[in-house]
């Protein structure tokens, strides 16, 4: 086993690192890091002092877009497709999936309920044009699974609490986005990205980031 995740328990970067390593069936290890309290070795070898770093032996990769690329380099079972077009606009949809969670991130942090209808439209509309992307699905680009996939099941994973806080309309009438949400959340991978105490550790910090949001669960 050479290789070894630092990990958050919370971060969805995390979550998309481990769902392609298992989806890969590779062995590696996961140290849990303490982002308000980041020991020195972590900071040398996380330029940004942020989660996911993963080592392979003494090397260390930063940031998950490049430690997906590096899995897909250097592990079997690959989860990119293999045309060189397709693979480029599936990256270009791996950040699409990263801007949602950015948007995800102003949700749950909106101040007010203002900002906070703005940041819902927001997201509404992303996942509007996600609903005229996918096909029969299962998956983002049909039977198979893909590192598209592997993105946004963490991105799915947060509503799942925000439906228990109220229904904010954000996936409303989009079908083809519910069966794609509904097949990753039921993917092993997916759910094995996170602990047993996710739901919990979620709930807890949104109530503490004393926003609109943090009101509605009061």
């Amino acid at each position: 086993m050479t290789l070894h995740l630092m990990s958050h328990t919370l971060c969805p970067y995390v979550q998309r690192s481990v769902i392609s390593m298992l989806e890969k069936n590779i062995p590696f290890e996961r140290t849990y890091i303490d982002l308000a309290n980041k020991p020195d070795w972590f900071l040398s070898i996380s330029p940004l002092g942020k989660t996911p770093v993963l080592t392979d032996k003494d090397d260390a990769i930063f940031e998950s877009v490049a430690i997906l690329e590096y899995l897909e380099d250097t592990q079997p079972h690959p989860l990119h497709p293999a045309s060189p077009l397709i693979r480029a606009q599936h990256r270009g949809w791996i950040e699409f999936g990263s801007a949602i969670l950015n948007d995800i991130a102003g949700f749950y942090n909106a101040p007010t309920a203002a900002v906070f209808a703005t940041k819902t439209a927001a997201l509404t509309a992303k996942f509007q044009q996600l609903e005229a992307q996918l096909g029969d699905g299962p998956y983002f680009a049909g039977d198979a699974f893909t590192l598209v996939d592997a993105v946004f099941g963490p991105v799915f994973r947060y509503f799942d609490m925000f439906d228990d806080i109220a229904d904010f309309g954000i996936l409303t009438d989009l079908d083809k986005v519910q069966s794609w949400r509904r097949n990753l959340a039921a993917r092993p991978s997916v759910q094995q990205a996170v602990s047993e105490e996710y739901p919990q550790l979620l709930s807890a910090f949104l109530r503490n980031r004393n926003a609109y949001l943090s009101t509605l669960m009061a």
